[in-house]
């Protein structure tokens, strides 16, 4: 690899970890790229295709130079998740970030309760993204506020769940893989199947599989330690 073929264009399939931002990761092989290859201009340009959230991992694409104008066709492709959520229980952000809160006895449920549950949200879907969340609104991110203790009113979309299924059940954890559109919060999905139920539920492990064509098992995250070396 060539400072010049970095700013022709590539495209790094980078297996993001825990608590990293997409922000950092990107930030993080930046600084490495220009370290290694110090013919690069200070505008050298890059960046991500598809916001992961901190406490999700999996793939993250990265475009440079060039093919940075691939990333919006790349963030309109269908996603694919490994999601598990835990029911009986909610949080504010509808994952980990923020702790429990509002149990209820989910002992009642059945696997066959579930499996219809699911079964309820293929296809078209309104959905209200995350509070906890990078929206703007009002021309803030909708977490900054949230954080803050304002009341935040998030207005509901469509987006579109394509499929559900290897789905696992083991009490209060329900794994399953999801296609999904542009647009589609997988912690508000955890939550709306919680109510759905009746019992609430939050999102506890996220990984982004999928992005079109591209695939978690092509994608690495040796990008990121510092020991690594793309021309070795």
């Amino acid at each position: 690899m060539t400072a010049e073929e970095l700013q022709s264009g590539q495209i790094f399939l980078l297996d993001k970890p825990l608590d990293w931002t997409s922000f950092q990761a990107v930030n993080k092989l930046k600084y490495k790229l220009k370290n290694e290859f110090k013919e690069l201009p200070k505008k050298f340009k890059i960046g991500h295709a598809g916001t992961l959230d901190p406490r999700a991992t999996g793939l993250l694409i990265i475009c440079t130079g060039k093919f940075t104008k691939k990333i919006p066709e790349i963030q309109d492709a269908p996603k694919e998740y490994w999601t598990e959520i835990k029911i009986g229980v909610q949080t504010e952000s509808y994952d980990t970030e923020k702790p429990e809160i509002l149990p209820i006895n989910y002992s009642h449920i059945t696997e066959k309760d579930i499996h219809q549950a699911l079964e309820k949200f293929i296809g078209e879907i309104d959905q209200k993204p995350p509070v906890f969340s990078a929206l703007k609104v009002d021309g803030k991110r909708a977490y900054d506020l949230a954080r803050a203790g304002a009341g935040v009113e998030m207005k509901s979309r469509k987006t579109t769940i394509h499929y559900l299924n290897n789905i696992e059940i083991d009490l209060p954890y329900v794994s399953f893989i999801v296609g999904c559109s542009k647009g589609t919060y997988i912690r508000s999905l955890a939550h709306d199947i919680g109510q759905e139920l009746k019992v609430g539920a939050y999102l506890t492990q996220l990984r982004r599989t999928k992005i079109g064509n591209y695939s978690i098992e092509s994608a690495t995250s040796d990008y990121l330690e510092n020991d690594f070396h793309f021309n070795n």
